[in-house]
Protein backbone atom coordinates (compact mmCIF):
# COMPACT_ATOMS: atom_id res chain seq x y z
CA UNK A 1 0.00 0.00 0.00
CA UNK A 2 1.52 3.38 -0.97
CA UNK A 3 2.36 5.91 1.71
CA UNK A 4 -0.53 8.34 2.30
CA UNK A 5 0.39 11.96 2.94
CA UNK A 6 -0.69 13.86 6.04
CA UNK A 7 -0.10 17.46 7.06
CA UNK A 8 -1.12 19.79 9.90
CA UNK A 9 -3.77 22.27 8.82
CA UNK A 10 -5.11 25.38 10.51
CA UNK A 11 -8.37 27.11 9.64
CA UNK A 12 -8.57 30.49 11.35
CA UNK A 13 -10.88 33.47 11.14
CA UNK A 14 -10.47 36.47 13.50
CA UNK A 15 -14.01 37.71 14.10
CA UNK A 16 -14.35 41.37 15.13
CA UNK A 17 -17.59 42.49 16.71
CA UNK A 18 -19.01 45.47 18.58
CA UNK A 19 -20.42 44.71 22.02
CA UNK A 20 -23.22 47.13 22.84
CA UNK A 21 -23.95 48.52 26.31
CA UNK A 22 -24.70 45.22 28.11
CA UNK A 23 -21.86 42.96 26.98
CA UNK A 24 -19.51 45.95 26.90
CA UNK A 25 -20.30 46.62 30.56
CA UNK A 26 -19.82 42.92 31.41
CA UNK A 27 -16.33 42.73 29.88
CA UNK A 28 -15.31 46.15 31.20
CA UNK A 29 -16.42 44.96 34.63
CA UNK A 30 -14.18 41.90 34.37
CA UNK A 31 -11.27 44.19 33.65
CA UNK A 32 -12.08 45.97 36.93
CA UNK A 33 -12.62 42.66 38.83
CA UNK A 34 -16.39 43.13 38.89
CA UNK A 35 -18.86 40.51 37.63
CA UNK A 36 -22.14 41.92 36.32
CA UNK A 37 -25.40 40.20 35.52
CA UNK A 38 -28.62 41.39 33.91
CA UNK A 39 -31.91 41.19 35.83
CA UNK A 40 -34.77 39.79 33.76
CA UNK A 41 -38.46 40.67 34.10
CA UNK A 42 -39.10 37.63 36.32
CA UNK A 43 -36.35 38.73 38.73
CA UNK A 44 -33.72 36.22 37.65
CA UNK A 45 -30.14 37.45 37.27
CA UNK A 46 -28.46 36.20 34.10
CA UNK A 47 -24.68 35.72 34.05
CA UNK A 48 -23.22 36.24 31.50
CA UNK A 49 -25.78 39.00 30.95
CA UNK A 50 -28.18 38.70 28.05
CA UNK A 51 -29.09 41.72 25.96
CA UNK A 52 -32.72 40.62 25.69
CA UNK A 53 -35.04 38.84 28.11
CA UNK A 54 -35.22 35.18 27.02
CA UNK A 55 -38.88 35.00 28.11
CA UNK A 56 -40.32 38.30 26.85
CA UNK A 57 -37.77 39.55 24.29
CA UNK A 58 -37.58 42.91 26.05
CA UNK A 59 -34.25 44.72 26.13
CA UNK A 60 -32.36 44.27 29.40
CA UNK A 61 -30.48 47.19 30.91
CA UNK A 62 -30.84 46.59 34.67
CA UNK A 63 -27.36 45.42 35.68
CA UNK A 64 -26.49 44.08 39.11
CA UNK A 65 -23.22 42.97 40.65
CA UNK A 66 -22.82 39.31 41.55
CA UNK A 67 -20.18 37.70 43.74
CA UNK A 68 -16.88 36.26 42.48
CA UNK A 69 -17.76 33.12 44.47
CA UNK A 70 -20.16 30.39 43.42
CA UNK A 71 -21.10 26.73 43.12
CA UNK A 72 -20.26 24.11 40.49
CA UNK A 73 -23.46 22.82 38.89
CA UNK A 74 -21.83 20.34 36.49
CA UNK A 75 -18.36 19.63 35.17
CA UNK A 76 -16.15 17.54 32.86
CA UNK A 77 -12.47 16.70 33.35
CA UNK A 78 -10.02 17.76 30.62
CA UNK A 79 -6.89 15.55 30.88
CA UNK A 80 -5.10 16.94 27.80
CA UNK A 81 -5.49 20.71 27.42
CA UNK A 82 -5.09 22.20 23.97
CA UNK A 83 -2.53 24.93 23.20
CA UNK A 84 -5.02 27.82 23.40
CA UNK A 85 -6.98 26.65 26.45
CA UNK A 86 -7.00 28.56 29.76
CA UNK A 87 -4.55 26.28 31.65
CA UNK A 88 -1.53 24.32 30.47
CA UNK A 89 -2.16 21.38 32.82
CA UNK A 90 -5.20 19.09 33.29
CA UNK A 91 -8.28 20.93 34.58
CA UNK A 92 -12.06 20.73 34.65
CA UNK A 93 -14.52 22.56 32.46
CA UNK A 94 -17.23 23.65 34.88
CA UNK A 95 -20.55 25.43 34.86
CA UNK A 96 -20.45 27.77 37.87
CA UNK A 97 -23.51 29.55 39.27
CA UNK A 98 -22.07 32.63 40.94
CA UNK A 99 -23.62 33.81 44.20
CA UNK A 100 -26.40 36.20 43.28
CA UNK A 101 -26.87 34.70 39.80
CA UNK A 102 -29.55 32.32 38.55
CA UNK A 103 -27.66 30.98 35.52
CA UNK A 104 -24.26 29.33 35.22
CA UNK A 105 -21.04 30.58 33.63
CA UNK A 106 -18.77 28.15 31.74
CA UNK A 107 -15.08 28.41 32.56
CA UNK A 108 -12.00 26.44 33.62
CA UNK A 109 -11.70 25.08 37.16
CA UNK A 110 -8.16 24.50 38.45
CA UNK A 111 -8.16 21.40 40.63
CA UNK A 112 -5.47 18.82 41.48
CA UNK A 113 -7.45 16.01 39.87
CA UNK A 114 -10.94 14.80 38.96
CA UNK A 115 -11.35 13.34 42.45
CA UNK A 116 -11.23 16.92 43.81
CA UNK A 117 -14.16 18.09 41.67
CA UNK A 118 -17.84 17.49 42.37
CA UNK A 119 -21.21 19.06 41.73
CA UNK A 120 -21.85 21.45 44.60
CA UNK A 121 -18.17 22.33 45.05
CA UNK A 122 -17.69 25.89 46.23
CA UNK A 123 -15.33 27.95 44.06
CA UNK A 124 -14.16 31.50 43.47
CA UNK A 125 -12.73 33.51 40.60
CA UNK A 126 -8.98 33.61 40.12
CA UNK A 127 -8.35 36.88 38.34
CA UNK A 128 -5.74 37.19 35.59
CA UNK A 129 -2.68 39.24 36.51
CA UNK A 130 -3.23 41.43 33.43
CA UNK A 131 -6.80 42.21 32.40
CA UNK A 132 -7.93 43.81 29.15
CA UNK A 133 -11.71 43.46 29.07
CA UNK A 134 -12.24 39.85 27.94
CA UNK A 135 -13.59 36.61 29.39
CA UNK A 136 -9.93 35.60 29.88
CA UNK A 137 -9.72 38.28 32.59
CA UNK A 138 -11.08 35.39 34.67
CA UNK A 139 -7.99 33.17 34.58
CA UNK A 140 -10.02 30.28 35.99
CA UNK A 141 -12.01 29.22 39.05
CA UNK A 142 -10.42 27.57 42.09
CA UNK A 143 -11.85 25.66 45.08
CA UNK A 144 -12.93 27.95 47.93
CA UNK A 145 -14.10 27.34 51.49
CA UNK A 146 -14.81 30.89 52.67
CA UNK A 147 -18.05 32.85 52.92
CA UNK A 148 -19.97 34.08 49.85
CA UNK A 149 -18.92 37.39 48.36
CA UNK A 150 -21.15 40.43 48.24
CA UNK A 151 -23.86 40.51 45.60
CA UNK A 152 -27.17 42.04 44.62
CA UNK A 153 -26.25 45.73 44.41
CA UNK A 154 -27.42 47.56 41.27
CA UNK A 155 -24.60 48.78 39.07
CA UNK A 156 -24.68 51.76 36.72
CA UNK A 157 -21.87 50.35 34.51
CA UNK A 158 -20.18 53.76 34.59
CA UNK A 159 -16.59 52.73 33.84
CA UNK A 160 -13.67 54.77 32.59
CA UNK A 161 -12.57 53.76 29.08
CA UNK A 162 -15.31 51.16 28.52
CA UNK A 163 -14.72 48.18 26.25
CA UNK A 164 -16.73 48.59 23.04
CA UNK A 165 -15.50 45.76 20.82
CA UNK A 166 -13.51 42.54 20.75
CA UNK A 167 -11.66 40.39 18.24
CA UNK A 168 -12.41 36.71 18.81
CA UNK A 169 -10.24 34.27 16.84
CA UNK A 170 -12.08 31.18 15.64
CA UNK A 171 -9.42 28.54 15.04
CA UNK A 172 -9.42 24.85 14.15
CA UNK A 173 -6.20 22.81 14.21
CA UNK A 174 -6.29 19.34 12.71
CA UNK A 175 -4.30 16.82 10.70
CA UNK A 176 -5.43 16.49 7.11
CA UNK A 177 -4.91 13.46 4.89
CA UNK A 178 -5.70 13.81 1.18
CA UNK A 179 -6.22 10.05 0.78
CA UNK A 180 -4.58 7.62 -1.64
CA UNK A 181 -5.75 9.23 -4.89
CA UNK A 182 -4.63 12.74 -4.06
CA UNK A 183 -1.44 11.45 -2.45
CA UNK A 184 -0.53 9.99 -5.85
CA UNK A 185 -1.52 13.28 -7.49
CA UNK A 186 0.58 15.42 -5.09
CA UNK A 187 3.57 13.09 -5.31
CA UNK A 188 3.49 13.31 -9.11
CA UNK A 189 3.41 17.13 -8.97
CA UNK A 190 6.88 17.08 -7.42
CA UNK A 191 8.06 15.43 -10.66
CA UNK A 192 6.24 18.08 -12.77
CA UNK A 193 3.58 15.56 -13.75
CA UNK A 194 -0.17 16.21 -13.45
CA UNK A 195 -1.95 12.89 -12.97
CA UNK A 196 -5.67 12.36 -13.34
CA UNK A 197 -7.66 9.20 -12.74
CA UNK A 198 -10.13 7.61 -15.16
CA UNK A 199 -13.53 6.25 -14.21
CA UNK A 200 -13.83 2.66 -15.48
CA UNK A 201 -17.55 3.19 -16.18
CA UNK A 202 -18.02 6.58 -17.85
CA UNK A 203 -14.31 6.91 -18.87
CA UNK A 204 -14.06 10.50 -17.62
CA UNK A 205 -10.67 11.66 -16.34
CA UNK A 206 -10.74 13.69 -13.13
CA UNK A 207 -8.02 16.17 -12.08
CA UNK A 208 -7.36 16.42 -9.20
CA UNK A 209 -8.51 12.82 -8.67
CA UNK A 210 -11.03 12.14 -5.93
CA UNK A 211 -10.60 8.40 -5.60
CA UNK A 212 -14.08 7.78 -6.94
CA UNK A 213 -16.17 9.03 -9.85
CA UNK A 214 -18.72 11.57 -8.56
CA UNK A 215 -21.12 10.56 -11.36
CA UNK A 216 -20.88 6.76 -11.25
CA UNK A 217 -19.78 6.28 -7.66
CA UNK A 218 -17.10 3.72 -8.54
CA UNK A 219 -13.42 3.76 -7.59
CA UNK A 220 -10.94 5.30 -10.00
CA UNK A 221 -7.60 3.51 -10.15
CA UNK A 222 -6.29 4.04 -13.70
CA UNK A 223 -3.83 6.94 -13.66
CA UNK A 224 -3.77 9.21 -16.73
CA UNK A 225 -1.18 11.94 -17.50
CA UNK A 226 -2.85 15.29 -18.25
CA UNK A 227 -1.69 18.79 -19.18
CA UNK A 228 0.51 20.60 -18.50
CA UNK A 229 -1.31 22.73 -21.09
CA UNK A 230 -4.98 23.52 -20.98
CA UNK A 231 -7.80 25.91 -21.87
CA UNK A 232 -9.43 28.67 -19.81
CA UNK A 233 -13.13 27.87 -19.58
CA UNK A 234 -14.36 30.56 -17.19
CA UNK A 235 -12.60 33.13 -14.99
CA UNK A 236 -13.02 35.98 -12.54
CA UNK A 237 -11.04 39.15 -11.85
CA UNK A 238 -9.95 39.51 -8.21
CA UNK A 239 -9.85 43.12 -6.98
CA UNK A 240 -9.46 42.57 -3.22
CA UNK A 241 -6.01 41.73 -1.88
CA UNK A 242 -6.05 38.57 0.20
CA UNK A 243 -4.46 38.68 3.62
CA UNK A 244 -1.03 37.05 3.55
CA UNK A 245 -0.98 36.72 -0.26
CA UNK A 246 1.85 38.51 -2.05
CA UNK A 247 -0.10 39.02 -5.28
CA UNK A 248 -0.85 42.45 -6.67
CA UNK A 249 -4.46 43.15 -7.59
CA UNK A 250 -6.20 42.97 -9.94
CA UNK A 251 -5.41 39.42 -10.99
CA UNK A 252 -7.36 36.54 -12.53
CA UNK A 253 -8.38 33.13 -11.21
CA UNK A 254 -9.71 30.77 -13.85
CA UNK A 255 -11.14 27.32 -14.37
CA UNK A 256 -8.66 25.50 -16.59
CA UNK A 257 -9.48 22.34 -18.52
CA UNK A 258 -6.15 20.55 -18.80
CA UNK A 259 -5.54 18.58 -21.98
CA UNK A 260 -6.75 15.04 -21.41
CA UNK A 261 -8.99 15.93 -18.44
CA UNK A 262 -12.78 15.95 -18.21
CA UNK A 263 -12.95 18.30 -15.23
CA UNK A 264 -11.65 21.86 -14.98
CA UNK A 265 -9.41 22.83 -12.06
CA UNK A 266 -8.81 26.37 -10.87
CA UNK A 267 -5.56 28.30 -11.06
CA UNK A 268 -4.17 31.82 -11.26
CA UNK A 269 -3.43 33.33 -14.67
CA UNK A 270 -0.29 35.46 -15.03
CA UNK A 271 2.03 36.62 -17.79
CA UNK A 272 -0.77 38.57 -19.46
CA UNK A 273 -2.72 41.73 -18.49
CA UNK A 274 -5.81 40.80 -16.48
CA UNK A 275 -8.13 42.44 -19.01
CA UNK A 276 -6.78 40.23 -21.82
CA UNK A 277 -7.71 36.94 -20.19
CA UNK A 278 -10.60 35.31 -22.05
CA UNK A 279 -12.51 32.07 -22.45
CA UNK A 280 -10.66 29.70 -24.77
CA UNK A 281 -7.22 31.11 -23.91
CA UNK A 282 -4.58 28.38 -24.13
CA UNK A 283 -2.30 28.29 -21.06
CA UNK A 284 0.45 26.16 -19.51
CA UNK A 285 1.63 25.50 -15.96
CA UNK A 286 4.47 27.50 -14.41
CA UNK A 287 5.95 25.72 -11.42
CA UNK A 288 6.96 27.20 -8.09
CA UNK A 289 10.65 27.85 -7.43
CA UNK A 290 10.90 24.69 -5.35
CA UNK A 291 9.13 22.79 -8.15
CA UNK A 292 6.49 21.26 -5.89
CA UNK A 293 3.34 22.44 -7.68
CA UNK A 294 2.11 24.89 -10.36
CA UNK A 295 2.29 28.45 -9.09
CA UNK A 296 0.23 29.88 -11.95
CA UNK A 297 -0.62 29.41 -15.63
CA UNK A 298 0.59 31.58 -18.51
CA UNK A 299 -0.44 31.86 -22.18
CA UNK A 300 1.17 29.37 -24.54
CA UNK A 301 0.86 31.57 -27.61
CA UNK A 302 -1.37 29.04 -29.36
CA UNK A 303 -4.60 30.09 -31.05
CA UNK A 304 -7.61 30.15 -28.74
CA UNK A 305 -9.48 26.88 -28.41
CA UNK A 306 -12.79 26.52 -30.21
CA UNK A 307 -15.77 26.88 -27.87
CA UNK A 308 -17.14 23.46 -28.81
CA UNK A 309 -13.99 21.80 -27.42
CA UNK A 310 -14.60 22.99 -23.86
CA UNK A 311 -18.30 23.91 -23.62
CA UNK A 312 -19.07 20.74 -21.62
CA UNK A 313 -16.48 21.76 -19.01
CA UNK A 314 -17.90 25.17 -18.09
Amino acid sequence: MPHVLTAPLVVEFPFTRSLGPVLGAFLTGLRERVVLGARAADGRVLVPPAEYDPATGAALDHLVEVAPTGTVTTWAWNPRPGPAQPLDHPFAWALVRLDGADTALLHALDAPGPEAVRTGLRVRVRWAAERHGAITDIACFEPYQGPPGDFGAPHDADFTDPVTGITAPARLDYTYSPGRAQTRYLTALADHRILGERCPACRKVYVPPRGACPTCGVATTEQVPTGPRGTVTTFCVVNIKARGADIEVPYVYAHIALDGADLALHGRIAGIPYDQVRMGLRVEAVWTRDGRYPDHYRPTGEPDADYDTYKELL
